[in-house]
């Protein structure tokens, strides 16, 4: 229960998940810690009047990256001091979390009743590509562990296009998520409103000339089964890479089945981002958080 006298806020925060087993808080016993657990530890070096805990609202796994996860979390500060104003609040957060690469984008008082998870409308994913990459080392460093390297020169673009196509709209993507705990109390029935796929740039594109061909396959649906987006990224590829046909990928959408799905095609964790979360009566701090991440860096 909210104490008397807390304030939520909603926050909107970035991470490079490669070090961290996920976004939500890891067990006491594991060697890894996820990101919560570290804007956790930020929030209670403010000093609250009681603990804190933050509720996430789109799960990322162990690898996966964040331009726009959100947050909320009720806060009361000591002696009856007022409360933070969201510009204080973001700094005072940054500055415990400096040694980390998580950073707070921004942060907005809301209405006791808001629920970050259950209140958002969409989520949007974005995985990063890189088309003839024999080995590691050809990346540019700005992207080694943000992009999924492939052999591969030429993709059949044209293909997985089409491919794209079939996984929009309403149906069971039994067949693309992973299993888990979860598995049984999660409707396998997802409307994806995007999929789209786009060239794409280096990090350091300008300063960087050897021949590798980036693309970023876009995702957008209210929610997402465990693995999905990683398990159709993986089955796109492979139509593109000639391994998988457009009738198979269909017949896989069709088969309802996670166990149909072909081993070893899972994309890995590395080149997907979560990039937006998006509310529906949040408009005007959805359209804040999207011009502080478009902004150039002050630096």
């Amino acid at each position: 229960m909210m104490n008397t006298g807390s304030t939520r806020y909603l926050i909107f925060f970035q991470y490079i998940g490669t070090k961290y087993c996920g976004v939500v808080r890891s067990p006491a016993h594991y060697q890894m810690f996820g990101v919560q657990n570290h804007l956790e530890d930020a929030v209670r070096k403010l000093r609250p009047l009681s603990d804190v805990s933050l509720t996430i609202s789109s799960r990322t796994d162990t690898g996966v990256h964040a331009l726009s996860n959100s947050a909320h979390f009720d806060l009361q500060r000591r002696n009856n001091k007022p409360p933070f104003s969201e510009d204080v609040l973001v700094d005072a957060l940054n500055f415990h979390l400096r040694q980390e690469p998580i950073r707070v984008n921004c942060a907005y008082r809301v209405p006791e009743g808001f629920h970050a998870r259950f209140r958002a409308t969409s989520r949007t994913y974005v995985y990063r590509l890189a088309a003839g990459v024999t080995r590691p080392s050809q990346l540019p460093l700005a992207d080694l562990r943000l992009c999924w390297g492939l052999c591969n020169t030429e993709l059949n673009v044209g293909a997985m296009r089409e491919a794209a196509s079939l996984l929009v709209g309403t149906h069971n993507f039994s067949s693309f998520r992973a299993l888990n705990s979860e598995t049984p109390f999660k409707d396998p029935v997802k409307t994806l409103d995007l999929v789209l796929l786009e060239p794409g740039e280096a990090f350091a594109h300008r300063h960087f000339h050897r021949e590798i061909r980036f693309w970023e396959l876009t995702f957008k649906s209210r929610s997402f089964l465990y693995k999905q987006v990683r398990r159709m990224t993986g089955a796109l590829v492979a139509v593109g890479q000639g391994k998988l046909s457009i009738s198979q990928l269909e017949k896989l959408l069709e088969a309802q089945d996670s166990l149909a799905y072909p081993q070893n095609l899972t994309a890995p964790p590395q080149g997907l981002f979560l990039t937006q979360v998006e509310y529906q009566q949040q408009g005007e701090m959805l359209q804040l958080s999207s011009r502080v991440l478009n902004a150039p860096a002050a630096h």
